[in-house]
């Protein structure tokens, strides 16, 4: 047994007035006691004087395949399987070191992601989808993931349930990074969305829809998916967020992925900062879209698109949550939250992760600072325990 303790915590739902003394043993939470509490006789504790405890965090959007180059997702089919193999093993590196102990693939190329995790590493726990489910030359078509037609449809969600993915993927709407697609055009009828959704749910998968496209975004919602990637509401004269739209989506349970978390100071290839102007996809433009959600009473969770460029590279989460805090208008409670407690129940794993809770994994993070007031403390992580194995930080 091991013991962890830190004058300031989150438990993944609100921070604790005492502090945390969190023990550890074989990889899981035992106890959570007041940060006074006296540790078994015995018992080592890491201290942790100046900082805050909380859970691992949880990033519900990421593309393990892609290396966060120029051409992240354009040079996935020019790999060897080792070549990928490796990749795949050096994001999953990056987000350990960045406090990242949960991750949700959303976007694997010909079922590499999923088999690694059903094989077990020593990486982040993950919950992969294989190929996104798209339409022929659709969006990331080139994962391996092109359909179309109901029967089609179900028998796709039916060959991810037999290989082990944990959610189901579809591409709604056209995306930025493959030409030729449209972002406010929807690459699937309501007929098709609403029998992938049926199957899945039948299997016991939940489904989440990639959608930029305001049209898309209502098809979506109406199919009842549980979950909308970007929901970026784009339309031909700009973003637009109806409030029926939101209401729906928080009647329903719907969560959203706004996808934030940027590196400072790196732009985007100029072919794609090209298309965003053309579409009026700006960056900017998402940050009242989500804090607009989020006033509605939207469940936004924190997932970065990590891997597709420079500008996003594996490891965001602490940036996101940041940005929700100070662009958005997000509560520093409800944003951690997105990214721990409300992020693991988003991907089916709420009875192993993302709370400082007895039974669940000793998934920890220790970040410098006092956290409730200052969410760059994030930033800066102290220790992370993946399945209450240290991770060893960089520097």
């Amino acid at each position: 047994m091991h013991g962890y303790r830190a004058p300031r915590a989150f438990d993944g739902e609100r921070f604790l007035p005492d502090g945390a003394l969190v023990l550890v043993e074989d990889g899981a939470i035992v106890a959570v006691q007041p940060a006074s509490a006296p540790a078994p006789a015995g018992c080592p504790v890491t201290d942790l004087p100046a900082g805050t405890l909380l859970p691992g965090l949880v990033d519900t959007h990421v593309h393990l395949c892609a290396d966060d180059s120029p051409r992240a997702l354009d040079r996935i089919p020019e790999l060897s399987a080792d070549e990928l193999d490796a990749v795949i093993s050096t994001a999953e590196q990056q987000q350990l070191r960045a406090g990242v102990t949960t991750v949700r693939d959303l976007g694997d190329h010909q079922w590499a992601v999923v088999e690694r995790a059903r094989a077990g590493t020593d990486g982040p726990t993950v919950v992969a989808a294989g190929p996104p489910i798209t339409s022929p030359g659709g969006h990331c078509w080139s994962m391996g993931g092109e359909t179309s037609g109901v029967d089609a449809l179900r028998r796709a969600v039916r060959e991810r349930v037999d290989r082990g993915a944990g959610v189901v993927k579809v591409m709604a709407s056209g995306g930025l990074l493959t030409p030729g697609t449209d972002l406010f055009a929807c690459q699937f009828s309501l007929e098709e969305l609403r029998a992938l959704v049926e199957e899945a749910h039948r299997h016991g998968l939940p489904v989440t829809a990639h959608a930029h496209g305001l049209s898309a975004v209502e098809r979506s919602s109406a199919a009842g998916v549980d979950g909308i990637e970007h929901c970026s509401c784009l339309t031909p004269d700009g973003v637009r967020t109806p409030p029926d739209l939101a209401r729906r989506l928080v009647a329903a349970g719907t969560s959203v992925c706004p996808t934030l978390g940027r590196v400072p100071g790196i732009d985007p290839p100029a072919h794609v900062q090209a298309r965003m102007q053309a579409v009026g996809a700006t960056y900017e433009a998402q940050l009242p879209n989500a804090a607009a959600l989020y006033r509605a009473g939207v469940t936004l969770v924190a997932g970065t698109d990590a891997g597709i460029g420079p500008v996003k590279p594996h490891g965001l989460v602490p940036l996101a949550v940041a940005e929700l805090v100070g662009s958005c208008g997000v509560p520093v409670t409800d944003a951690l939250a997105g990214a721990t407690g409300v992020a693991a129940r988003t991907c089916g794993l709420a009875d192993r992760t993302g709370r400082l809770r007895a039974g669940l994994d000793a998934d920890l993070l220790a970040v410098d600072g006092d956290l409730a007031t200052d969410v760059t403390c994030l930033q800066r992580p102290r220790l992370v325990l993946s399945r209450g194995r240290e991770v060893r930080l960089a520097g």
